[in-house]
């Protein structure tokens, strides 16, 4: 039986690594169209107030002309303030006051010593009275109801018919207190009194607003009411070549497009919509993989930086899908411009630049007024990608919004205007929608942090926070090794203004150079920046194992990062920054002493690479360099110019620029630079004390 080798997994993916990439770009193009809308489009774009550029629009069926949805506002207002409020009328209310009222009557006479023998005679009279106070009815008046006015109309209910009243001909509660008062009639006045204040005792409305079923006739008013006003007959001249769009021709059009679109979803094969969606997006994702691997060939070869790429743009045109599905109010709360920042955040200005445009142009099929849309988003993109050219930082995303938010602003102000002709027809909630937009971007900043983690790739960021001397690793090295703290200290200010100057990403030069010596921790007293008195542990070592424990400092490097998890970017500037070179000092020591000796050069070599971008080719001349200049026991400025253009004539004589793409004038730039800030640095001091 065959053996099953554990890592067959890997030997596969290694092989088949040149595959995943097209098969990634296939899956982000089926999910993308998988959720779009499948529905034919409108094939115009049109505006109020622009010129319709197309050819005669011929109506080729009949449909209505849909109202505006003011005017249906303004319906539906006027069918509101045409339905009555309904009230009902409680019939039994009088059983049960009549009751109360005449038990209560006997009580209040006795208690009050009343005459008896008026005492009938009263009741029938005061009861009488109150009754025709509840057939006239009794309501229950509703503040909103009146509306500015004391009196209202409104619809009384009384079996199962319904007729109009005024609050006028009924009474209030005061209304049929007053009443009674003015009809009743005593000559005692005690006995007015009592029965007064007995009558007040059981006045209650018994015309009552019947809210639910209110509702329900407002309801039915505004559903009965129709959403069209008028028809465009087959064949008939919607809008005529070079005329244009007033007020009723876009409503013609727009009613049209609606009509359309609605028919389409029936009648159009959604089969071939789906293939014609496949052709777009997928003639897109195959652009940019040109893109790709014409100009950043780094980002083509990885799979993960790919699916990165690929993940982010299928995200947002996912997030437009379910937009369009939800029938959001506006498309412009999706964050559009959170791509362009998170991609020149962890990659570059050109990438941000090209993939925001392709997500702009995908989405531009399927939003209305797609030029508008495209116009906005494009600005905007552009805005946000150069506000944050450099991130040095946190702040920066904020004044990044602020720029994207001003962006937008005078795209919708310039837009309005065009549109409309007037400031005071600018409908200003509309920009709500970018607002939103704009907060919701500064989601970038956890996400940049999530994708870092995710697919191993360093922002600038993470560089910014790597390059803090309080970071715990190179506080340790500051500790153990002080004397190579203080030379990656220099390292790192040599290759970052040569960087600059050459051009390249400073950030990331000067966090190699701070960690390129870490692996020095370990045996710090092995190398000469750390060792404190004039004996030297080498001095009793064989010159292989001295050779040995320098190199180690490079696997020991790559060890101790690995472990702390930085990233490989930094990683790189460990592996390569002495190349495959010698280390001469004890190679040369050994011929000289053991010439009988076989040697093995292999023991006295860096395992390498040698450097592969101009990053890490400037860090080894700048390590190199400083290195060799703390050396000179009188620093002059022949001696530095001479020492800097020795080490890298060496360089290049060893062939360890060949990967770089560093030119002539790159390195005579690198030169200028290095001897420059030596001279600044060894420059004796003028003595002040001997001019006094």
């Amino acid at each position: 039986m065959a053996k099953i080798n554990k890592n067959s997994h890997r030997v596969l993916y290694r092989k088949y690594t040149s595959n995943i990439k097209y098969i990634m770009m296939v899956l982000s193009v089926l999910i993308i169209t998988a959720f779009l809308p499948k529905q034919p489009r409108f094939r115009y774009e049109f505006e109020k107030g622009e010129i319709w550029k197309n050819k005669d629009l011929i109506s080729p069926f009949n449909f209505a002309i849909l109202k505006t949805n003011p005017q249906v506002d303004t319906d539906k207002k006027d069918a509101l303030n045409n339905v009555l409020p309904i009230y009902t009328i409680n019939k039994y209310l009088i059983n049960d006051v009549e009751e109360a009222y005449l038990n209560e009557f006997d009580v209040k006479w006795r208690s009050n010593a009343l005459p008896e023998n008026e005492k009938e005679q009263y009741r029938q009279a005061s009861f009488k009275l109150l009754k025709s106070i509840y057939d006239k009815g009794i309501i229950a008046i509703n503040a909103k109801h009146q509306k500015g006015s004391k009196n209202y109309d409104f619809s009384l209910l009384d079996n199962n018919i319904s007729k109009a009243v005024s609050t006028q001909d009924v009474f209030t509660v005061q209304t049929a207190l007053d009443y009674f008062k003015d009809n009743f009639q005593s000559v005692n006045l005690k006995v007015k009194e009592v029965i007064v204040n007995l009558v007040e005792d059981h006045l209650q409305p018994n015309i009552i607003f019947n809210e639910k079923l209110t509702a329900i006739v407002q309801e039915n008013a505004i559903n009965s009411l129709s959403t069209t006003r008028g028809m465009v007959q087959k064949g008939e001249l919607i809008i005529a070549k070079n005329n244009v769009i007033d007020d009723e021709i876009y409503q013609k059009l727009q009613s049209f497009k609606e009509i359309y679109e609605a028919q389409s979803k029936t009648i159009g094969d959604s089969s071939l919509v789906y293939f014609g969606q496949i052709l777009l997006v997928g003639f897109n994702v195959c652009l940019l993989m040109v893109f790709l691997h014409l100009f950043r060939k780094d980002i083509f070869a990885d799979n993960r930086q790919l699916s990165l790429i690929l993940l982010v743009t299928t995200s947002m045109l996912l997030a437009l899908s379910w937009a369009i599905k939800l029938s959001l109010p506006s498309l412009y709360y999706i964050p559009f411009c959170i791509v362009p920042i998170i991609i020149r955040i962890l990659f570059d200005t050109r990438l941000a630049l090209y993939l925001h445009l392709l997500v702009i142009l995908i989405a531009g099929f399927f939003v209305p007024n797609s030029f508008e849309f495209v116009f906005y988003q494009t600005t905007a993109g552009m805005v946000a990608i150069y506000s944050i050219r450099n991130l040095v930082k946190r702040e920066q995303l904020l004044l990044s919004a602020l720029f994207i938010l001003s962006a937008y602003f005078i795209s919708f102000i310039g837009i309005a205007l065009l549109r409309e002709g007037a400031i005071g027809q600018i409908e200003w909630m509309n920009f709500v929608p970018f607002i939103v937009s704009v907060l919701l971007s500064l989601l970038a900043y956890p996400l940049i942090y999530a994708f870092e983690r995710l697919f191993g790739i360093t922002s600038d960021v993470a560089l910014i926070e790597l390059t803090n001397t309080n970071n715990k690793l190179l506080r340790e090295l500051a500790f153990k090794a002080p004397g190579t703290f203080q030379h990656s200290l220099q390292v790192a200010n040599l290759a970052e203004a040569a960087i600059f100057k050459i051009g390249g990403n400073s950030l990331l030069v000067r966090a190699g150079a701070l960690y390129h010596d870490i692996g020095k921790i370990e045996n710090p007293q092995y190398f000469i920046e750390n060792q404190n008195t004039g004996l030297s542990p080498h001095d009793k070592l064989p010159y292989e194992q001295s050779a040995q424990i320098i190199i180690k400092h490079v696997h020991k490097g790559i060890e101790i990062t690995r472990k702390h998890q930085l990233p490989e970017s930094v990683i790189d500037f460990i592996r390569t920054h002495h190349g495959n070179t010698r280390v001469d000092y004890f190679y040369q020591s050994f011929l000289k002493n053991s010439p009988e000796k076989f040697v093995d050069e292999n023991i006295f070599r860096y395992p390498g690479p040698i450097p592969f971008s101009k990053e890490t080719g400037v860090l080894m001349l700048a390590d190199s360099v400083e290195a060799a200049s703390r050396s000179l026991k009188n620093p002059d400025a022949q001696s530095i110019n001479d020492l800097v253009e020795r080490i890298i004539d060496y360089k290049l004589e060893q062939n360890q620029l060949d990967n770089c793409d560093i030119t002539l004038k790159d390195l005579e730039t690198i030169k200028l630079i290095f001897k420059t800030m030596l001279m600044s640095i060894y420059h004796v001091r003028i003595d002040y004390q001997q001019t006094l």
